[in-house]
């Protein structure tokens, strides 16, 4: 006994009646396993929503774009279009929401097949789509909307009880006083976290109870002057949230991809392998902003093709998917991101055994036919091979799986069983159906699943 506790004290958890206690190290926090329901879920929405929403251009980095670096395009757009004297906060008033409708959205989230939402609570712009009370006159509550839209997102997505609520909070403000003091004293003061950022966080945890947060924008700052392991260690010991919370790794410069809940690395990862850490591929379907964009055309949005295939190499990789969308300044998701969203959900319908509650199998992807990837359902003893694209020849040769001739069935789903046959030195031929447009069972990419097969 004396030894399993010295093995737990050397590990920074403390052992109570009930749990473990962790310990504000990133040893002990990075030891706490990760909830069983994210790895399950696998797909995700990302929203980019803000003050940015309302100038919609180029990216929601405008503010730094046009008044930091004052790139050509940004401050050519300004000029042409608003008065000398306007200033990035004017945006804020029209920032109205006056079509959002929560229940609208969550519905259209629903048909998407996805599983949690992440909302934008605070991009680097400071702005808060909450009430913060320590943002005044910089919210939705006191300015544009006059309403406290992570509430209404928030009691929506609980009426939908296969939706979770994720929340998005960057830790720095690109233009806060209190920020730029620190930064200029090489961030030896650590008057902005203490006064805005912490609190800031509490706040979301306690008031609106997330099971995702996706902490982001370290601004160069350690972990150390954002207190990071301080905040998870209360986070995963006393929160509301403790037990059904996850977080990624965006905790302070140096902490991505190797502390935190799971990874995301970079933005739009995609290793293409196998990692040994649970971790998120964060995408946006417009290929070159998170934010709106009014004047993006439609070759600058993703196909629902490259979506799908994204979404399979994703999971069969053992990622999560977080694909993400821009709403409009009145609360609109226009209608290529709803398209986009139903369509995904149209796939999963068919295809969704080979994606929720799987694991990596031993082969991520064929080794010798193209465009095919894999999962496994260990607790059906499944395996899913995932075709990017339908062949041409009636067959398709899967190489990886070792077959039993007597017990192996394969099966395309949403149409039926297969004839397959052997082949040397191992794998099958998978004899495919013909079968016109209309009588596929989904258009994009296609599922067979295999049982009796190691």
């Amino acid at each position: 006994m004396a030894v399993l506790l010295f093995c737990l004290l050397s590990l920074g958890l403390l052992v109570g009646t009930d749990q473990v206690k962790y310990e504000p190290n990133w040893k002990s926090i990075d030891s706490r396993p990760l909830p069983d329901w994210f790895d399950q879920a696998k797909f995700g929405i990302f929203i980019h929503w803000g003050v940015f929403s309302v100038p919609s251009f180029g990216s929601e980095w405008f503010w730094w774009y046009w008044q930091k670096q004052k790139l050509k395009p940004y401050v050519n757009f300004m000029q042409k279009n608003y008065p000398p004297d306007f200033k990035y906060q004017d945006f804020a008033p029209q920032f109205t929401a006056e079509f959002f409708d929560a229940k609208e959205w969550t519905d259209i989230f629903a048909s998407s097949g996805a599983k949690y939402i992440v909302l934008t609570t605070k991009h680097h712009e400071g702005f808060t789509l909450w009430g913060s009370k320590t943002s005044w006159n910089w919210n939705a509550v006191d300015v544009g909307p006059k309403r406290d839209l992570v509430e209404e997102i928030a009691t929506a997505l609980r009426a939908n009880s296969d939706l979770r609520l994720g929340l998005y909070h960057s830790l720095f403000e690109w233009f806060n006083p209190l920020y730029e003091l620190d930064a200029a004293n090489v961030f030896t003061t650590n008057y902005f976290p203490t006064g805005k950022t912490l609190p800031e966080l509490y706040e979301l945890i306690v008031k609106y109870k997330p099971e995702v947060l996706w902490s982001d924008g370290d601004g160069n700052a350690p972990d150390k002057y954002w207190n990071s392991t301080g905040f998870l260690a209360w986070l995963y010991n006393e929160s509301p949230v403790k037990d059904t919370v996850v977080t990624n790794d965006r905790w302070g410069y140096g902490s991505i991809c190797k502390h935190g809940g799971y990874y995301t690395c970079s933005d739009r990862y995609q290793p293409g392998h196998l990692l040994n850490h649970k971790w998120e591929n964060c995408m946006t379907i417009d290929k070159y902003s998170w934010g709106y964009r009014r004047n993006a055309p439609l070759s600058d949005y993703l196909r629902i093709e490259q979506l799908v295939s994204t979404l399979v190499e994703t999971v069969s990789c053992g990622g999560n998917l977080l694909m993400n969308i821009g709403p409009t300044h009145d609360g609109r998701i226009a209608p290529i991101f709803e398209e986009r969203l139903r369509q995904m959900g149209q796939w999963l319908k068919v295809n969704g055994d080979a994606i929720f509650n799987t694991t990596a199998w031993h082969a991520q992807k064929d080794n010798v036919t193209a465009n095919v990837w894999y999962t496994y359902k260990p607790q059906e003893k499944s395996i899913f091979a995932i075709l990017l694209e339908w062949p041409n020849n009636g067959s398709v040769i899967l190489n990886e799986p070792v077959v039993t001739p007597e017990q192996t069935q394969v099966v395309l789903l949403g149409h039926g069983p297969l004839q397959w046959e052997p082949v040397k030195p191992k794998g099958l031929r998978v004899l495919l159906p013909l079968l016109s447009f209309s009588q596929m069972p989904c258009q994009w990419a296609w599922t067979l699943r295999l049982t009796g097969a190691i």
